[in-house]
């Protein structure tokens, strides 16, 4: 009797929907113990996801009362992040379980202040979180992360990355004078990102965030080749001619076989905030009819909003400036979103493991 009722517990929690990934618990319920009418559930989500955690425990409860023969019921709910596939000819990265592309085609989109804030959603939601600003020519990342100075370099070889907010950051902006500019060619552009992602010494993240340069060029598919990427999300506002632009990014990332994870569309609706009024500035719908043209979901919209704009212009982020806004909790869930979008990916195996040698001593 015990094992019938710990089956049709399970079997139930299970059945539950997860909004993220839009499939059921599944596997996600990872133990399921009964003694008598007492029942203890423990749920093990693939995505970083604190705040949802405490309502998805009490649906749990909820449902597993419903079991009859259950009268009493705790659920513990926790995350555990894997590290994902990258492209089948490259390697992935020591001491990053995934990196995830930011890109949008075009500029102007407001992609590295998404950027900012989605990683700092990611961290908020449970995750160790890392930010390289892959925009040699027009780095932004350190004045929105309120960041100064060069970074150190304690052996003359690694640099130490600097942190914002709790976010472990790199920029050539920290390497080179504010008012300097990159006069470079693009193979000098694409060696540079290379030595930033790889001699900065990041320390056990489970995301790596990359502010791509806009535009789908030789440099940016060149990027997208020689990055170990686990997958990318789009940014665009609904304005045609950055959804034009937003496309090609998708089809550049198709190209090179890195998942696109979904659309986040920037700017969507301006609210008025002297009288509420709302209107689309920059039109309506356009993401929707791109996600349906390419079969990519659209992760979230975010508005018009000048707050969103001050806080980045003064170094602390919406998600950090006001953790608890509208504005912020919509960052949290297109970051769960995506993150649960990467959880349903085949996994790293070759990095799961450690090797083992065995010499003669």
């Amino acid at each position: 009797m015990s094992t019938e009722l710990r089956d049709r517990l399970r079997a139930t929690i299970a059945a539950l929907p997860d909004p993220h990934t839009e499939q059921a618990l599944g596997d996600a319920v990872r133990a399921v113990a009964v003694d008598g009418d007492r029942a203890a559930i423990e749920i093990v989500l693939g995505y970083p996801a604190a705040g949802w955690h405490a309502d998805l425990s009490e649906q749990a409860r909820a449902a597993a009362l419903t079991v009859a023969g259950i009268a009493q019921a705790v659920v513990e709910v926790s995350s555990r992040v894997a590290a994902h596939r990258v492209q089948k000819e490259l390697t992935p990265m020591p001491e990053v379980k995934n990196i995830i592309a930011i890109a949008s085609g075009k500029g102007g989109v407001g992609k590295s202040t998404t950027a900012v804030n989605l990683a700092l959603a990611l961290q908020a939601e449970g995750a160790k979180v890392g930010l390289l600003d892959a925009d040699i020519y027009g780095p932004s990342i350190p004045m929105m992360l309120g960041l100064s100075g060069r970074p150190d370099s304690p052996d003359g070889k690694k640099i130490t990355p600097k942190i914002g907010h709790g976010l472990q950051a790199m920029s050539i902006g920290l390497l080179v004078g504010e008012d300097t500019p990159m006069i470079w060619r693009g193979p000098m552009v694409t060696q540079a990102l290379q030595q930033l992602l790889g001699e900065t010494q990041w320390q056990g993240l489970d995301y790596l965030i990359i502010d791509l340069p806009p535009g789908t060029g030789d440099i940016q598919l060149t990027l997208a080749q020689r990055v170990p990427v686990s997958a990318a999300i789009i940014v665009t506002t609904p304005q045609d001619i950055a959804l034009l632009d937003a496309k090609k990014a998708l089809k550049m990332f198709e190209k090179v076989e890195v998942p696109v994870l979904g659309i986040v569309e920037n700017m969507a609706v301006h609210v008025c905030s002297q009288c509420g009024h709302a209107e689309h500035v920059f039109g309506a719908g356009g993401a929707n009819k791109m996600a349906k043209e390419y079969g990519v979901p659209v992760l979230g919209a975010l508005p018009l909003d000048i707050r969103i704009r001050e806080q980045a212009d003064g170094g602390a982020p919406t998600v950090a400036a006001q953790p608890d806004s509208d504005l912020a909790l919509r960052y949290r869930q297109i970051a769960r979103n995506a993150a649960a979008r990467l959880s349903l990916q085949a996994r790293n195996k070759s990095i799961a493991f450690p090797n083992i040698v065995i010499q003669n001593t």
